[in-house]
């Protein structure tokens, strides 16, 4: 459900790791480099970087660094809309490859996680609310620190991220829209209304957009060939998958493989 740990000279490098759960890394001093997904990233003393469920990061350089690394669960933190509103507010857990790098109040969001470390070394009486609004006051100390910095406020509806969470938790089964909706118990209108409303884009493009990372993340590290990324993305046609991630990205499925891997 939840876990920390501090990052130190122990921490492997250069090894992809692929966690569903969602990850917050503070860097407390040094220089901490990392990749999530394709993308590179550095963090100083005071920097923080969330990583969504799913997302493929390894640590490629950690400079005399020091800091914490946090993992949680969906299922542990988003007791009802309020929570999953809060987790991707401003994009911090968001599905659509929003990750950056963001200084915040170091002290405060340094003893928030120390403490979160001591709770759950000792289990003391109710530890487990404890830790909830602990995740919590960590997560408006870096949204505070966004909105401080200029940042357009992004707070999309919990039913619109509750559609992005159904989605990404079943590619395989290459589901419409419809079927999402009545998963959901909504209309089709109310899903494309929310995701024009919040991404710009068609109910259907978003799905497009997911099931294209999510290829992506398989096709550079998931050591499958490219008839079973298709495979295990709800295509039944390779070809079909083929021309669908190169209508998606201008690049085959080939040759977008052979870019990152080599």
């Amino acid at each position: 459900m939840v876990s920390i740990e501090r990052i130190s000279s122990q921490l492997v490098l250069g090894v992809p790791q692929r966690k569903m759960k969602y990850v917050l890394v503070l860097c407390t001093g040094g220089v901490i480099d990392m990749v999530v997904d394709e993308q590179h990233f550095r963090l100083a003393a005071g920097d923080v970087i969330t990583i969504t469920s799913g997302q493929v990061h390894y640590y490629s350089s950690i400079d005399k660094a020091q800091g914490f690394i946090l993992e949680f669960t969906l299922d542990f933190f988003c007791k009802d809309d309020n929570d999953v509103e809060l987790i991707f507010h401003n994009g911090l857990f968001c599905h659509f490859a929003m990750n950056e790098v963001i200084p915040v109040d170091q002290s405060l969001v340094e003893t928030q996680l120390a403490l979160i470390e001591t709770e759950l070394n000792e289990k003391p009486y109710q530890y487990l609310i404890s830790l909830h609004s602990r995740i919590a006051l960590i997560l408006v100390a870096i949204n505070r620190a966004k909105v401080s910095r200029g940042d357009e406020i992004w707070k999309p509806e919990a039913l619109f991220l509750k559609y992005l969470e159904a989605v990404r938790g079943n590619f395989e089964h290459n589901y419409s829209v419809a079927d999402f909706a009545q998963m959901l118990g909504t209309t089709e209108v109310k899903l494309n209304e929310l995701s024009k409303l919040h991404s710009g884009k068609t109910a259907q493009a978003v799905i497009f957009g997911l099931v294209t990372a999510e290829a992506k993340r398989l096709l550079v590290y998931g050591d499958l060939t490219i008839k079973e990324v298709a495979y295990k993305l709800g295509f039944n046609d390779p070809f079909y998958f083929s021309n669908f991630f190169k209508k998606q990205t201008d690049l085959s499925p080939k040759v977008y493989k052979e870019k990152f891997v080599g």
